[in-house]
């Protein structure tokens, strides 16, 4: 393994670490969303500066662009990081990627205890905002249920 992110293939380094992109229409709001349905948090500011604030407006960027993007990270520094940045056209048409939230522990585990997990966590999440789009049942037990974040991005907690 050579440095982070990185695996050693033969002498050659092949890159490893890639950060998830979504575009949207108030990166604030979904990053907000994100970093609770997931976990993750806001990174530092760069080496140096004391505040995102303080890189902004050393940077000149102007105030009216401070909500242009956003970033997420995964505290432990192990899963991809996650841009969000302002587009000014809405979502059109179904996602072609998603996310599934895998909450239930896996198909082997009993019925009861995968339907208890998925339910929390989507109730935990539509208090953050999302919403229910359809539940998928299979032989009569929920499987997964589709969900939007708060801007109609889709994904599932499965």
């Amino acid at each position: 393994m050579g440095a982070q992110g990185e695996v050693l293939v033969g002498e050659e380094r092949v890159l490893r670490r890639w950060t998830m992109t979504l575009d949207c229409a108030d990166p604030a709001l979904l990053a907000e969303f994100w970093g609770t349905a997931l976990g993750y948090v806001e990174p530092g500011p760069p080496k140096g500066w004391a505040s995102w604030q303080e890189w902004l407006v050393d940077q000149d960027v102007p105030e009216d662009e401070w909500n242009d993007g956003a970033a997420l990270s995964d505290p432990a520094g192990v899963l991809p990081a996650i841009s969000l940045l302002k587009v000014p056209e809405a979502r059109a048409g179904k996602n072609r990627l998603h996310l599934d939230l895998q909450v239930s522990g896996g198909r082997d585990q009993p019925v009861e205890l995968r339907e208890r997990r998925i339910r929390e966590e989507a109730g935990r999440l539509i208090e953050a905002g999302a919403s229910v789009v359809e539940e998928f049942r299979i032989r009569g037990a929920l499987d997964h249920i589709w969900m939007a974040d708060p801007e109609g991005n889709d994904f599932c907690v499965v």
